[in-house]
């Protein structure tokens, strides 16, 4: 009897998965610790290890500790993004945002995602989509909302990346497809995304393996990309 051939997914290379995230309390240690939160911004130190504690008494471990991006939009925290260099290159990368993105803080969260009133919240469950490698975001904004899971904010992805860096593993990132660009009456084809630069083109040399914020177009596919979603918002 013949053999089905494999599908898309089938084929794609193994990948590691995704690290634990530490408790909201390490979380909101780190993010202290990197510069994001000081006694001179709006969510202080005590604010925010106090949130963190309230947190992690309503939501199960794992969940992801995020401050709202009306305080700490993508453009503020990419920078912040650390990854080891690439093959024989030493030392870390910084994150950075690709040059014809300069409006990545105009993406903003779609209808699909409700977030909540608190500036410092919790997201849980959160997932890197690995199971939608190569489908398109149109396909895979379909696919979450059956599961009635809601994708992720580019904000929260970043969030996500400097707690865990090693979220972003060569051939397992993710479009974080909950910001949109609004364009009249619809949206900008292009669509946010986290992935490691492979130090080309107008990237630069000194960026390779660097965590890149970067968009790719609503309806192409990519076999290194999943779609980065969570359980649900807690504030």
């Amino acid at each position: 009897m013949p053999t089905s051939a494999a599908s898309p997914q089938d084929q794609l290379p193994p990948v590691p998965g995704a690290p634990p995230l530490p408790a909201l309390s390490e979380q909101a240690r780190r993010l202290i610790a990197v510069g994001l939160v000081s006694d001179s911004g709006e969510v202080t130190p005590g604010r925010l290890r106090e949130a963190a504690r309230r947190l992690e008494e309503q939501v199960p471990e794992g969940a992801l500790l995020v401050v709202s991006e009306a305080v700490l939009p993508p453009s503020v925290l990419v920078p912040h993004l650390r990854a080891p260099a690439l093959g024989r290159d030493r030392g870390e990368r910084e994150g950075f945002v690709v040059v014809d993105m300069p409006d990545v803080d105009d993406f903003a969260p779609t209808a699909a995602v409700q977030l909540p009133e608190a500036v410092v919240y919790a997201v849980t469950a959160p997932d890197r989509g690995d199971h939608l490698r190569n489908d398109s975001p149109a396909e895979a904004d379909a696919e979450l909302a059956s599961r009635g899971r809601s994708p992720l904010t580019l904000a929260e992805g970043v969030h996500w990346a400097l707690q865990t860096p090693g979220v972003l593993a060569r051939n397992a990132c993710y479009m974080t497809i909950g910001s949109r660009l609004r364009k009249g009456a619809g949206f900008d084809a292009r669509t946010p995304a986290l992935w490691i630069s492979n130090g080309t083109g107008r990237d630069g040399r000194e960026r390779r393996g660097a965590p890149k914020a970067g968009w790719c177009w609503w309806n192409n596919r990519h076999t290194w990309l999943g779609f980065a979603s969570a359980e649900s918002r807690i504030g």
